[in-house]
């Protein structure tokens, strides 16, 4: 060959690297202007919400840990995060993950992308990844942003935890983050299901829909008396199971099986979506969406694995029914109002006395005691006895509750005023929120899995 042929012969072509492309995706999404004012608002708004409202006399009292924004800054991320896992978190990943691959569909621009990194496997890797990263500085801002708000505002006071025992800012602290890392699993499923739909279904505003839409239907059927081996094998449960970090001991059963199951379902979906692009004809210039593959590519497997985890969780999981029943009603209501006494005692000034010299016990009714007492319900009826060291009488305090189908139950103190009929009691300090008046506990819905 001569040095002009050699010369002339074209240079040998390599396919653009894994960490090119990723990067590459991450500046395309980063670039745009929605995700930014995303990153902005979830890194700053968080921050003056929490501070706002903590300083307000009107609390959130119907969410979880919000009648508590005014006593702790521990209390502000948490209920933010029962806000995102109905709400934000589903509509977040719709506009990263549901987008990432329509975007190009709607822009005409895959073939370039094609000729660039010469990989479909590297284009979906490069893809899934930006939007995972993206979505992870969204979670991130948002339990950075609203802590911070909190603690400026109110300060780190110790938590009380859903069974009336007090978390130590440094317990709390560490809870906050570990409920925060938990609904990290339920964002990837949703985000999954984003990039299936935005394979599947193309330019189709569906496609941005989806996770929304599998969100919200998946949260109200959370709202439906359901069994509850068939509430737990939802992904979306996990939006809601870090509940059982702040009891004592820890509620783990719930809160593994729904991490698991959102596990389960990120892998899978995008699995279904990565399968679906492989088997994608790009020289269609009007492909718009996969049509019939929508349905047996997608949404089939979906449904099959709904019904593979019930399957499975109820072998696995030791509970029957709703999984809330008298004897667990009265097991919990007891021991929150024991913890929730001390705290009380402590606030008068009184001789500090123990849960075992306490002895709480509760009987509870449901429909005045016309029905059986299961199920959730707001006409469940709880007498509270216990008993004072030196003393022969026995203390009783009434309460009415409001229990959800997750568990969660509202307490709302009945009499006697001097116990739990007032809102503040007196202390030589001043008036101060009366900790037996109403307050939030959370039912276990598994049976003997407590950590």
């Amino acid at each position: 060959m001569t040095a002009v042929e050699e010369r002339d012969a074209p240079a040998s072509v390599r396919p653009v690297g894994l960490g090119r492309g990723y990067r590459f995706e991450l500046v395309k999404l980063v670039s745009q202007w929605r995700i930014r004012v995303l990153l902005l608002a979830c890194w700053l708004a968080p921050a003056v919400f929490v501070a706002a409202v903590s300083q307000q006399s009107d609390l959130p009292v119907d969410t979880l840990f919000g009648r508590l924004m005014n006593i702790t800054g521990w209390a502000g991320p948490l209920v933010l995060l029962g806000f995102a896992g109905s709400y934000a978190l589903p509509l977040l990943t719709s506009l990263v993950a549901g987008d990432v691959f329509a975007a190009e569909d709607r822009l005409g621009t895959w073939r370039h992308l094609l000729v660039a990194m010469r990989s479909y496997r590297r284009i979906f890797v490069s893809k899934a990844l930006a939007s995972l990263t993206v979505i992870l500085l969204l979670v991130l801002g948002l339990a950075v942003s609203s802590t911070v708000g909190g603690l400026v505002a109110v300060g780190g006071q110790p938590l009380v935890g859903l069974d009336g025992h007090l978390l130590s800012s440094g317990d709390a602290a560490l809870k906050v983050m570990l409920a925060w890392l938990c609904v990290l699993a339920p964002t990837l499923a949703l985000a999954g299901v984003g990039l299936l739909g935005s394979v599947a279904l193309g330019r189709s505003p569906m496609g941005l829909l989806l996770p929304a839409v599998v969100a919200l239907v998946m949260t109200v059927a959370q709202l439906l008396p359901l069994p509850v081996v068939v509430r737990l094998a939802l992904p979306t449960y996990a939006f809601i199971s870090w509940n059982g970090l702040f009891s004592d001991p820890v509620q783990l059963g719930p809160l593994l099986v729904g991490v698991g199951v959102s596990l389960v379902w990120a892998v899978v979906a995008t699995a279904l979506a990565y399968a679906l692009f492989l088997r994608r004809d790009f020289t269609d210039l009007t492909y718009d969406g996969a049509g019939r593959r929508v349905l047996t590519a997608g949404l089939l497997p979906l449904a099959g694995l709904i019904g593979v985890t019930v399957a499975v969780v109820a072998v696995a999981a030791p509970a029957s029914g709703s999984g809330i029943d008298q004897a667990k009603m009265q097991q919990s209501l007891s021991t929150e109002f024991a913890h929730l006494y001390r705290i009380q005692t402590a606030q008068l000034h009184r001789p500090d006395v123990t849960e075992e010299q306490l002895a709480a016990s509760t009987e509870c009714t449901k429909g005045g005691g016309l029905v059986e007492a299961e199920g959730p319900g707001n006409d469940w009826r709880c007498v509270v006895s216990w008993h004072l060291p030196g003393s022969s009488a026995t203390g009783q305090a009434i309460y009415q509750l409001d229990v959800t189908s997750d568990g969660r139950f509202v307490a709302d103190g009945d009499g006697p005023k001097e116990v739990n009929g007032y809102f503040q009691v007196r202390t030589p300090e001043g008036d101060r929120p009366n900790p037996l008046w109403q307050f939030d506990g959370n039912v276990e819905l598994l049976s003997s899995t407590k950590g």
